[in-house]
């Protein structure tokens, strides 16, 4: 099966949302972007932001953490109807990364992904490059990430 066969090219799917909590955001930016406005909520205050929120690259990492549970439980799904599920990845890259909104302790955000193109490569055949556009918004309905990306599938 093929993944247009699930979700046709245009198709905004909903991979699920994710709370971001003041002690997630700081054990985040301790190990991977220590900068103050991501670890200390008083020094934040200062910062351009005005408060403690996450690191662009945490809400990159819960984009994709929704997308693998979601992908995870689709493919269960697939299995227990006795289909062959798309077999994914790897991706060769993404480009046009947005941060649009500060996300803040507390804040939920809603990963999405649509697919926009697929094509098959003509130097391997019954492998696809899917190109997608994905983002988060958060609970008020502020778009916070956007960017496009390709994961191959083969067949």
């Amino acid at each position: 099966m093929r993944l247009t066969e699930l979700n046709p090219v245009g198709t905004r799917i909903e991979t699920g949302t994710l709370e971001f909590t003041a002690d997630d955001i700081i054990r985040f930016a301790t190990k991977f972007d220590p900068q103050p406005f991501h670890m200390d909520a008083e020094a934040a205050k200062s910062y351009v932001f005005g408060g403690l929120c996450a690191s662009g690259w945490h809400t990159c990492a819960g984009w994709m953490k929704m997308f693998l549970a979601h992908w995870q439980e689709e493919h269960l799904r697939l299995v227990k109807q006795g289909i062959e599920p798309p077999k994914l990845g790897p991706s060769p890259g993404f480009k046009n990364l947005k941060w649009l909104r500060p996300v803040y302790a507390g804040d939920c955000v809603t990963y999405f992904v649509t697919l926009t193109e697929t094509r098959e490569l003509a130097s391997r055949p019954g492998t696809w490059l899917n190109s997608t556009f994905n983002e988060g918004v958060n609970q008020n309905g502020e778009t916070v990430l956007q960017f496009e990306s390709s994961v191959m599938e083969f067949t």
